[in-house]
């Protein structure tokens, strides 16, 4: 494994200067930055082979390859049986707004599905306003607010053969809460035959992904959150994805994945997608495939964030009158990503972001669309928390900088 200087120098951001200042970037779990090498494969590709697909020429023939390493690149991070059962999109969002209207097609008034408190409402709202047009019954999961996990004996209580869709995040992009995802699927397929919607978005910067382990029917991720370009990815459980029809092309063909790319895909993005996951797995060593390699990478990754999470933890509780949302217990942060949401008393969320950009640390406040959550903390109308997320290229010093400008602040 590269170590951590290594890691830093392969990124340009991290290394540049604002106002006579090195930047820290606290800012992941709202976009990562982007290595060297995801740069230069998405300036190659659009230098010497931007062309569309099925054409009789040579760069035609090289945007194939684009796609199918690319392909190939996400069924080694998901870990899928088939790249054949990924699909491109601009982004997780608009790729959860696409595919839900299709899985919705024969929901019939009376049915049931559940969504979660603990979710970006990317993964709420394409299912809630499908569910209003089709006369469906919606369940909110709520969280325990002790620790902002998620309420699985309330989520037991929903389940029914009426349920259609369970639709859940793997990691709160708030508190960093992991949702326990096997107990959740063995749960759901238990007691309803319901469609699995997974949003991987903020796990995978963090965790390896497995859907064949998981037996989910659908998982989606954004490849900007872990170190890569705007692009969305998407595993579909073969089986799954051959009963559904999508909103198409007439003319698009009418073969998986392929029909449920609407349009012309962002060909340089996913050249960048190949980059960026060949550099996760770089941080797994040179032994074995690429998926074994990033196996290792994610070990080696989780290990390091549980320890700057421990650090940020206990510093943060140090500071009088602040408000943790989350879970605290430094024997738990393997549950948790190193995502820390805070309030302060006498200050606004956004006052202390303003304060710390000044000094180019990056971070962020604000609700981060995750509504369920902010409604039932009673958080809606008082601007949100702050949001304070490591990744793997972020230091202990950067932590410990943070922490002790936030007591000045304090003081």
């Amino acid at each position: 494994m590269r170590n951590l200087e290594q890691c830093r120098h392969l990124f340009p951001a991290l290394n540049r200067t604002h106002n006579n200042q090195l930047p820290i970037f606290l800012d992941g779990p709202g976009g990562s930055q982007v290595s060297r090498g995801v740069l230069d494969a998405m300036q190659d590709y659009l230098g010497h082979f931007n062309a569309n697909l099925g054409g009789a020429y040579f760069s035609s023939k090289e945007t194939e390859n684009v796609m199918h390493q690319a392909r190939l690149a996400a069924k080694d991070l998901y870990n899928a049986p088939s790249e054949q059962q990924i699909i491109f999109g601009a982004n997780a969002t608009s790729i959860n707004f696409h595919v839900s209207r299709a899985i919705a097609r024969d929901w019939q008034s009376g049915d049931e599905i559940i969504v979660t408190n603990l979710d970006h409402y990317s993964n709420v709202s394409p299912w809630v306003l499908l569910a209003e047009e089709k006369g469906v019954i919606v369940h909110y999961v709520r969280v325990n607010e002790i620790d902002c996990t998620l309420d699985m004996n309330h989520l037991k209580s929903l389940l029914n053969e009426k349920t259609r869709l369970v639709a859940f995040t793997c990691a709160s992009n708030v508190t960093g809460s992991i949702a326990p995802l096997s107990e959740i699927m063995s749960l759901v397929k238990q007691q309803t035959n319901a469609i699995t919607y997974l949003d991987a978005v903020h796990y995978a910067p963090h965790h390896a992904i497995d859907v064949q382990a998981l037996d989910c029917d659908f998982l989606v991720s954004s490849a900007y959150k872990y170190f890569g370009p705007h692009l969305g990815v998407l595993y579909a459980k073969e089986s799954t994805l051959a009963k559904l029809t999508p909103y198409k092309v007439a003319p698009a063909k009418d073969i998986d994945p392929n029909r449920w790319e609407t349009g012309t895909q962002n060909y340089e993005a996913m050249a960048g997608y190949i980059a960026c996951v060949n550099y996760l797995a770089s941080l797994g060593g040179q032994d074995g495939d690429r998926r074994a390699r990033l196996l290792m990478a994610f070990d080696n990754i989780k290990a390091h964030e549980e320890a700057l999470s421990q650090t940020l933890i206990s510093e943060l509780l140090k500071v009088n009158g602040l408000t943790f949302y989350g879970i605290t217990d430094l024997e738990r942060v393997s549950e948790r990503t190193p995502t820390i949401a805070f309030r302060i008393k006498g200050f606004k969320p956004r006052a202390i972001s303003e304060y710390f950009g000044d000094q180019a640390i990056c971070l962020w406040d604000g609700n981060f669309y995750a509504q369920g959550l902010y409604d039932q903390l009673d958080l809606s109308d008082k601007g949100g928390v702050v949001r304070v997320g490591c990744l793997h290229y972020n230091t202990k010093e950067e932590v410990m900088t943070f922490c002790q400008k936030l007591q000045e602040l304090i003081a």
